[in-house]
């Protein structure tokens, strides 16, 4: 056998026809994503300033991304599932903060005391989001903590229609309009370009979110916990780590970054829906894997990344392509996305290859 013929052996040995098929369909994709590219950047008639706020409302919506991405990079680098009921968790902190922001504005206070209004119901936000979290956590996940991976993910996908549901036959199917606040109206000029406040609200919180969060799983004796219950749960116990506490406060983080994602969500948008949080939570889903499952730096750039790619690409990409309201298409460019990562680079920008126990 001759070297080319050995050479030949080999690829076929690493690549079948369905990787070859795959990778074709990606490239094809892109190539799509390239010409359109090139076509709008060719007949565009947005200035400078417009495709920055593009950019910054991308960087908004990525920060609400991200902030639902770490709950699902927390639950599964802690058990190695993914918790598909954390949209709903997103959801409900949408509701108490909908419910605290009314009694509110009934009483006088959200006007009057705006920043003090926004902290309560932030708090509010997260406190709901964590006690629902902690109670799928303890009602459907950890009696199945020992079983196969596939039984974990058919109830987390049951936990929330439940969750869903649920919402629904208490607060209605119908939209619920979130009170507008004086203070978050109108714009700021950053470096003569103009942010919407709730906007640039959106992005402040987001960072100090994430910011703490990682210093907190860093540098405090929690955070080296949880890293130890990740690496290996059996040897953490016997280091005398409480195993079932360490899950408990994992979920905790997550939904509370949910809870603040929710909030956030609700001020750009100003209403809230029993529905709302099914399509954030799968993109949520989309940035966690994009960054790397797994990853909390990860999970925050993949958030950034989705959302300004989300924003560009309507007007970057379909538009070109000659394709009419380009901008209700936003959605298919967010899973295209996912598509090209899983076909490119399965695991995630920052990720790297699990081992056979962790997959």
């Amino acid at each position: 056998m001759n070297q080319w013929q050995r050479r030949l052996e080999y690829w076929r040995r690493r690549y079948d026809i369905t990787d070859v098929v795959v990778w074709l369909f990606g490239l094809a994709i892109l190539a799509v994503a390239v010409y359109g590219t090139v076509r709008s950047l060719q007949t565009t008639t947005y200035d400078g300033k417009r495709w920055a706020q593009f950019v910054v409302y991308g960087i908004s919506q990525g920060g609400v991304y991200a902030l639902i991405a770490l709950g699902y990079t927390l639950v599964y680098g802690i058990l190695f599932m993914i918790n598909f009921a954390h949209g709903e968790i997103f959801m409900f902190g949408a509701f108490g903060a909908l419910f605290t922001a009314l009694a509110l504005d009934k009483a006088g206070y959200w006007e009057q005391y705006p920043v003090v209004s926004l902290i309560v119901v932030l708090l509010v936000a997260m406190i709901t989001s964590s006690l629902i979290a902690v109670l799928v956590e303890r009602v459907a996940y950890r009696p199945l903590r020992k079983a196969p991976r596939l039984v974990p993910l058919i109830t987390a996908i049951g936990a929330s229609f439940t969750l869903q549901y649920t919402a629904r036959s208490f607060f209605g199917s119908g939209l619920r309009a979130f009170p507008e606040m004086d203070m978050l109206k109108g714009s700021v000029n950053v470096l003569g370009l103009e942010i919407g406040k709730s906007h640039a609200l959106t992005i402040v919180v987001s960072l100090l979110m994430m910011v703490g969060l990682y210093w907190y799983v860093q540098k405090t004796k929690t955070g080296k916990a949880m890293r130890a219950v990740a690496e290996n749960k059996d040897v953490a116990a016997l280091m005398g780590i409480d195993v079932d506490q360490i899950i408990v406060r994992t979920f905790i983080l997550g939904a509370s970054m949910a809870g603040v994602a929710g909030v956030l969500y609700s001020l750009i948008f100003f209403q809230v829906k029993f529905f709302m949080g099914f399509v954030p939570g799968i993109k949520a889903f989309t940035a966690a894997v994009l960054g790397g499952i797994g990853n909390i730096p990860g999970a925050m750039l993949g958030g950034y990344f989705l959302g300004i790619f989300e924003s560009l690409g309507p007007a970057l990409i379909l538009e070109g392509l000659g394709i009419p309201a380009p901008s209700q298409l936003k959605d298919v460019i967010a899973f295209t996305m996912l598509v090209m990562v899983l076909i490119f680079r399965p695991t995630g920008i920052l990720g790297e290859a699990v081992s056979e126990k962790r997959a």
